[in-house]
């Protein structure tokens, strides 16, 4: 039980971090709704799960059985399962928000809404994982977590965006699919290129947050 209750710990880390960030920044959003934003997350891995059950792996050695397991059956499919769910969450949220978003640009909310979510899908990933091995959790907790929560950043602004600018919202899309296909490749890569990956999810997490200042700034 109590390497259970640790594991759990661990994998929400990130999530306790991300939680006191926003409060520290006074981000005008009542809790509610930082753990409907955790539910999305919740609900985007149990999609892409599904997804990936019925999309069995390419078996072979060759690179474009590589590229599709990386590119299409983890990084598309992951991303697109936030695309799908962050929205919805989003309408049921408004509520909640509605004030806040006649304030201000709206599409914050869709950043900040995706990266929450991101962590809340990379804290159950995370644990998973980590139920077989322990040093995974704690890797995944310092790679996989800002990793997930700097695309689903980007998923979340492509959400908010949908409709008024759909171009970027694409382009937003596609560049989280791309962070985390490059993500997925460095791992699986042999040697010292595999911590590669480390930076890349911290740049790309440190981008993601600096698109919440800059709109925070224009709001």
């Amino acid at each position: 039980m109590g390497v259970l209750f640790l594991l759990i710990f661990i994998s929400a880390l990130p999530v306790v971090a991300a939680f006191l960030w926003f409060r520290r920044r006074q981000f005008s959003a009542p809790a509610s709704w930082f753990l409907l934003c955790l539910l999305a997350g919740v609900l985007s891995l149990a999609l892409a799960a599904v997804v990936q059950y019925f999309m069995p792996p390419a078996t072979g050695v060759a690179m474009k059985d590589i590229l599709f397991n990386v590119f299409i059956r983890i990084a598309i499919v992951e991303e697109g399962s936030k695309l799908l769910i962050v929205p919805l969450i989003l309408r049921i949220s408004g509520k909640l928000l509605k004030s806040e978003e006649e304030d201000g640009d709206s599409s914050i909310y869709g950043t900040a809404a995706g990266l929450i979510a991101g962590l809340g899908f990379a804290m159950i990933e995370s644990a998973s994982y980590g139920a077989s091995d322990m040093r995974i959790a704690v890797l995944r907790a310092f790679t996989a977590a800002p990793l997930h929560g700097a695309c689903g950043a980007r998923d979340g602004t492509a959400a908010a965006l949908l409709k008024t600018n759909p171009r970027l919202a694409i382009w937003r899309f596609l560049s989280a699919t791309a962070i985390h296909g490059a993500y997925n490749m460095l791992v699986v890569s042999p040697g010292y290129i595999r911590f590669f990956s480390i930076p890349l999810s911290f740049a790309s997490l440190l981008s993601a947050t600096q698109m919440l200042h800059r709109k925070e700034k224009a709001s």
